[in-house]
């Protein structure tokens, strides 16, 4: 897996993908994706990219176009996960969404002829440069710190759903608590967290 401007993960494959996952599962990966978690974005591309790839796929009618729109959309999911929760969407309905508007920003564009500088090919070589290491690591540091102003036992339920990859009904069944209990600590415990890294 590469990086686009040492930053997000960038896969190089544009027609492939897994099974496509439960909308709980999906949720999961996104919500980790927030916390700049890798290997969930590789998890969710395996699961969605297929799905993905047809929607551009549909719009554009080339498969070298519909192969660089996908890498726009999990480009925008990588930098604005943090949104999904807001929409009101279920996981895929927001994915294919995202899929969607990308693709026909792209029709439009060659339709007028136009070129973005958006679709200038990447140059960097991948790697991370030092600024962006420096940063990966602050953000790090800020996590932690926003999970420790979470209310006792939160924090250990959002590593557990979203690093650990323990299901909900698990995470229910250890903190004594009901499945929409657990579903609730989590996702206001994601928004406390995203209001803390805004600060």
């Amino acid at each position: 897996m590469q990086t686009i401007s040492g930053t997000a993960p960038r896969k190089t494959t544009g027609a492939v993908g897994g099974r496509v996952s439960t909308p709980e599962e999906i949720e999961g990966l996104i919500a980790r994706i927030v916390l700049r978690d890798r290997a969930a974005f590789s998890a969710l591309y395996d699961a969605t990219s297929a799905k993905l790839f047809g929607v551009c796929l549909n719009i554009l009618d080339n498969r070298a176009e519909a192969e660089d729109a996908l890498q726009d959309v999990f480009l925008r999911i990588w930098r604005k996960a943090d949104r999904y929760s807001a929409t009101g969407h279920s996981p895929m309905t927001w994915l294919i969404t995202l899929a969607r508007n990308l693709a026909i920003d792209r029709l439009r564009k060659r339709q007028k002829g136009r070129t973005d500088l958006d679709e200038m090919p990447d140059l960097s070589d991948g790697r991370p440069d030092p600024e962006a290491v420096l940063i990966a690591h602050s953000e790090a540091r800020r996590i932690g710190s926003c999970l420790e102003r979470l209310e006792d036992g939160r924090a250990d339920a959002v590593r557990g759903a979203y690093l650990r990859g323990d299901s909900y009904a698990d995470l229910a069944e250890r903190h004594g608590v009901p499945l929409n209990t657990m579903r609730t600590w989590l996702r206001r415990s994601l928004m406390k967290l995203k209001d803390c890294m805004s600060q």
